[in-house]
């Protein structure tokens, strides 16, 4: 099974720069789109995916911001839109397809990088949606969170780590709040579980000549349940095209 996830900065922005293109040559069987930046009615679907494919978008209420979505080559059994905080259900960073015992989750975590306000916000966010995790966890479900989680885990996941530690994106408490997620492998960083090399990233600033340069972070994931540890077949960060100041992220899996 091979799930591609990818924050692409505003869906039509990715279709005019070839991103569906691209990926009709992954075959991937589940693709998570995050940041969509549009409302249903703006959104293309025909154009975008083959006929055989099953969409499901969760839009922020606010224009122009946030979305998630799944496509996916199989019909889920179910979608869920929310995960059950009015406050960021409302934002469109959540959406869930189950798959018999499998649930692949698109995840659009809050930044914190534009001030205290929503800093804090990103602070409210970890807290209900840690407590979302763990029930989920409990119901022994194979667990796969795909998406734009905000956050560098360790100084290997970002170029300045040194002049980022009071930044928000690899604050002490956000770093802390994966090290728990982390602990006895109850959920896992499915990239990391088999690449440990430096400069691999997944963001870039559109400053200073960032992405030529490879100053970047790497924030976004696929976070699988410990119960998919031995699972894990392959990774890759795809860098030869830009379609968003991000990457996509492409891991295939033995299911």
């Amino acid at each position: 099974m091979k799930i591609v996830t990818c924050n692409v900065n505003g869906i039509r922005s990715a279709f005019n720069k070839g991103f569906f293109d691209w990926l009709k040559s992954q075959r991937a069987d589940i693709l998570c789109l995050q940041e969509l930046k549009a409302q249903p009615d703006q959104i293309d679907l025909k154009t975008m995916f083959t006929k055989n494919t099953f969409s499901y978008l969760k839009c922020a209420e606010k224009k122009g911001y946030s979305g998630v979505s799944i496509h996916s080559r199989k019909k889920p059994d179910k979608i869920i839109y929310e995960y059950g905080d009015q406050e960021f259900d409302k934002e469109g960073r959540y959406i869930e397809a189950r798959f018999g015992n499998l649930s692949v989750i698109s995840l659009y975590a809050p930044s914190g990088s534009s001030g205290d306000e929503r800093q804090s916000a990103k602070f409210r966010f970890l807290k209900s949606f840690k407590k979302h995790l763990m029930r989920l966890l409990k119901t022994k479900r194979k667990l796969i969170i795909c998406g734009d989680w905000n956050i560098a885990h360790k100084e290997i996941d970002l170029k300045n780590w040194k002049g980022n530690k009071k930044n928000s994106g690899f604050l002490p408490e956000e770093r802390a709040w994966l090290d728990d997620l982390f602990a006895d492998d109850k959920f896992i960083d499915a990239f990391r579980s088999i690449n440990q090399n430096e400069d691999e990233y997944t963001w870039w600033s559109n400053r200073g000549n960032a992405r030529e340069k490879n100053v970047g972070w790497r924030i976004d994931y696929q976070i699988i349940s410990g119960n998919l540890k031995d699972k894990i077949k392959s990774e890759k960060i795809y860098k030869n095209k830009f379609f968003s100041d991000h990457a996509p992220l492409i891991i295939s899996y033995k299911m």
